[in-house]
């Protein structure tokens, strides 16, 4: 199994990369209905599924960019709270922000701290001139985080591969 690398933290968080030991975790957050809702149905029943996606998705677009989704941890304790990172779709000129918590760790503000973080590690340690973010039309916390992170609205879409409607936000950089 491979060690997870720390990103970057925040006063109370760690975001770091996914490992092969994170199948089961991500197979509850994958199956809480706010994900299937928002992010959609990853059809993963089994944890040996749930590895597998994880070695296919977040762990492979980190190999081949640099970049992926990371697990977020409480620094107190290491308990793995949800998902923050970037993540590199063909059906976008670069990469979006994207970013869940278990629902048992809202109204903290988790989400915003991990994303804030994702956004500051994406304009100076990445040095990317512009983010995208995509959401829902109906998902206003996430039009709202996009919003106060600094993204505007661009666009109305429909992504492949399902043609799900989406709107588009974006976020270019100053990258003197």
């Amino acid at each position: 199994m491979s060690a997870a690398i720390t990103i970057c933290e925040t006063p109370r968080l760690r975001l770091r990369t996914v490992t092969p030991d994170d199948a089961a975790f991500y197979l509850e957050l994958v199956n809480d209905p706010s994900w299937i809702a928002n992010i959609g149905q990853r059809n993963l029943h089994t944890v040996e599924a749930a590895r597998a996606a994880l070695e296919a998705g977040p762990m492979a677009q980190f190999r081949t960019h640099g970049y992926s989704l990371y697990i977020i941890e409480r620094r107190s304790d290491g308990t793995p709270v949800g998902m923050a990172g970037l993540v590199r779709r063909d059906s976008l000129p670069g990469p979006d922000i994207g970013y869940a918590v278990r629902p048992a760790h809202w109204g903290q503000g988790y989400a915003w701290e991990a994303a804030a973080a994702i956004v500051r590690h994406a304009q100076h340690v990445l040095r990317l001139p512009t983010l995208y973010g995509i959401t829902s039309q109906q998902n206003q916390a996430s039009i709202n985080l996009l919003n106060k992170l600094g993204l505007r609205y661009e666009r109305f879409s429909r992504l492949p591969p399902d043609g799900k409607e989406t709107n588009i936000y974006r976020r270019d950089f100053r990258l003197d």
